[in-house]
């Protein structure tokens, strides 16, 4: 949702299932405006509720986007759903930021991940 930031990039871990995903992708229209902020104010609301897990975002050069949230039980994702601040911010998705969307939900029954270890740099290769 939002933009850069300092931190590494690093995927959501990968929890002991169930757990549940929702995956937005969209396509955006020219007017932006107000975009940057609405999704920064999401991103800080979403992390209230009570069971997410977290977020990754990807943007394509060809202007597809991809959020998935995660979430540990459909409770905590239909306290996000209906959040007023949320839907208000849905509402206005539609009418000004998104050529298009999908909205995939889903029940993670099985989850791994991978992270290559940090090998000590050589101070006198060259």
């Amino acid at each position: 949702m939002s933009g850069h930031s300092e931190e590494p990039v690093t995927p959501v871990e990968a929890y002991e299932p169930p757990y549940y995903v929702a995956v937005f992708t969209t396509v955006r229209t020219q007017d932006q405006s107000g975009y940057s902020e609405t999704a920064a104010r999401m991103e800080d609301l979403v992390k209230d509720v009570p069971g997410f897990l977290g977020m990754d975002h990807a943007q394509t050069p060809g202007g597809l986007g991809i959020t998935v949230g995660y979430f540990r039980d459909a409770h905590a994702l239909t306290e996000w759903r209906s959040n007023t601040e949320h839907r208000a911010a849905q509402k206005r998705g539609q009418a000004q930021w998104y050529q298009s969307y999908t909205l995939h939900v889903a029940k993670v029954e099985r989850s791994h991940g991978f992270t290559r270890a940090e090998v000590p740099q050589n101070p006198t290769a060259g």
